[in-house]
C-alpha cells in the first residue's frame, strides 16, 4: 500500500497545477453528506456517531454493531469489522479512536503509548491532557500514515517501542524537562497552558512553539535511534548532519552561553538545530511531517496551485540529498508546493495580526536533510531497514 508522501506527491502532480477542481472536497463526509473533521465524535448535523478507524485512517459514520458496546461503518452489512470505542472516549482526553472488537487491549493505538498521565482531579490537568491528547493523536495517526513503526514500549514492544509521560512540575520545583531517552518521551503537560508556552517561546527566542511541535521533535529522536543508529544510514547522516558523538551536554551549555553560530540559517531550519547533530535531526524530522501533514490537508479541501499562486523561486533535482533518487521529481515537486502554499499563508496571517503560520525559511542545505529524511522513511516502509534500536543518551529539549 503507497504511503502518506507517495500518495500526496501523486495527488499534487495531478492537481496542483491544474484548472480542474481536486474532487476531493473536505477530507471526510458524514453519511449525511456533512464535513467532519479530525477531532470529531459525532456529527453536529445529523448526530450520527463517528469514530476514526486506524487500519483505514478515516473518520467514518457508525452504527450499532450486534453485540453490546460494538460498532459498525453506517450502512455496511452485519459481517463487516465491527469495532468498539477507545476506554479513554469518556474520559477527559474525550478519544473518538476506534479498537478492533475483537481487540483485548481497550485503549486504542495513540492511548496505548502513554505510561503516565497527569493526576485527573485537577482540573487544570483534565484540561490541559485533553489538548495534549488531540495533538499526539494527531501525531499518531500522521505516523500510521507514513507506514513507520508505532507499537507501545507499554503493552507491545518493551525494546523497541514507544512510550510516553506527561508530567507536572511540583510547585516547589524541580522543573520537568521536556525531552526523550530510549524510546520514553517525556512533556512537561504545563506546555498545554498557552500562556505558559508563549512566556517559554518569547524567552527562549523561539518563532514557533506548539504541543504538536513538542511531539513531532521528540519523536523524531526516538526514529533516529530506531531507523539511523547502527543501520548503513549513520555514516551517511554524520556527513550531513555532523557527527552525533560530540558531547551533547557541552554543546547545549555552549548554546546556552553563546547562542547559536552568526551564520545557522544558512546550513539549518532553525537556530536550535544549530545545537548538536541529533537536535538538527529532530528539528528536520518536525519540518518533514509538517510539510507533509499540512499539504495533505490542503488537497484534501480543495486547494490549488492557482489559488496560492506567489513569486518564488522553485528548488531544482540538483538541490536535494540525492538527485539521482527515483522520486526526486515528486519530493521537489513536494518542497515548492509547500513554499508556494506558506508564502500566502504567512501573508494571511500577518493581514490578521498573528504569527506567521510558517515562519522559517528553508535553504538548500535544509532541503537536502529533509530529503535525507525521507529517503530513510520510504526505505523503513517498504521494509529494507533492518535496524535495530538501542539506548542513546537522553536528549532534553528547552
Amino acid at each position: 500500500m503507497p504511503g502518506i508522501f507517495e500518495t500526496i506527491t501523486r495527488r499534487l502532480a495531478e492537481v496542483w497545477r491544474s484548472d480542474e477542481p481536486t474532487g476531493r472536497g473536505h477530507s471526510f463526509r458524514c453519511q449525511c453528506g456533512r464535513p467532519l473533521f479530525f477531532r470529531n465524535s459525532i456529527c453536529l448535523g445529523c448526530q450520527t456517531p463517528l469514530g476514526f478507524e486506524p487500519e483505514s485512517l478515516e473518520i467514518t459514520a457508525l452504527e450499532s454493531g450486534p453485540e453490546d458496546s460494538t460498532w459498525k461503518r453506517f450502512g455496511q452489512k452485519e459481517d463487516s469489522p465491527l469495532w468498539k470505542r477507545c476506554e479513554n472516549f469518556d474520559s477527559p482526553a474525550g478519544c473518538n479512536w476506534l479498537v478492533s472488537a475483537d481487540d483485548a487491549e481497550p485503549l486504542c493505538r495513540s492511548c496505548r503509548l502513554n505510561r503516565t498521565i497527569p493526576d485527573l482531579d485537577d482540573a487544570d490537568n483534565a484540561r490541559w491532557w485533553r489538548l495534549i491528547e488531540n495533538a499526539k493523536r494527531r501525531l499518531t495517526a500522521q505516523l500510521l500514515g507514513l507506514g513507520l513503526p508505532v507499537q507501545s514500549k507499554v503493552s507491545e514492544d518493551p525494546e523497541r517501542g514507544v512510550m510516553f509521560d506527561f508530567l507536572r512540575s511540583p510547585p516547589d520545583g524541580p522543573r520537568v524537562l521536556t525531552g526523550h531517552a530510549s524510546g520514553l518521551i517525556t512533556l512537561n503537560i504545563e506546555e498545554a497552558d498557552d500562556s505558559v508556552r508563549e512566556k517559554m517561546r518569547h524567552e527562549m527566542r523561539e518563532p514557533y512553539r506548539t504541543l504538536l511541535g513538542h511531539f513531532r521533535h521528540e519523536i523524531g529522536h526516538y526514529y533516529w535511534d530506531r531507523l539511523v543508529w547502527d543501520t548503513p544510514w549513520l555514516e551517511k547522516f554524520r556527513e550531513l548532519f555532523g557527527d552525533e558523538r560530540e558531547d551533547y551536554a557541552a554543546a547545549l551549555q555552549r548554546n546556552y552561553d553563546q547562542g547559536p553560530p552568526p551564520d545557522w540559517a544558512d546550513r539549518h531550519i532553525s537556530a536550535y538545530a544549530s545545537v548538536h547533530p541529533w537536535e538538527d535531526w529532530a528539528e528536520c524530522w518536525a519540518h518533514y511531517l509538517h510539510v507533509v501533514d499540512s499539504l495533505d490537508t490542503a488537497l484534501g479541501f480543495g486547494l490549488r496551485g492557482e489559488d496560492v499562486e506567489a513569486a518564488v523561486e522553485p528548488f531544482s533535482v540538483d538541490d536535494l540529498y540525492d538527485p539521482e533518487a527515483p522520486d526526486a521529481q515528486h519530493v521537489v515537486l513536494l518542497v515548492n508546493s509547500w513554499v508556494q502554499l506558506t508564502t500566502v499563508l504567512n501573508e494571511l496571517a500577518r493581514s490578521m495580526g498573528q504569527h506567521d503560520f510558517y515562519p522559517f525559511v528553508m535553504s538548500r542545505p535544509v532541503l537536502k536533510k529533509l530529503h535525507f529524511i525521507q529517503m530513510v522513511v520510504k526505505e523503513e516502509r517498504e521494509g529494507t531497514n533492518a535496524s535495530r534500536l538501542e539506548p542513546a543518551a537522553a536528549r532534553v529539549s528547552h
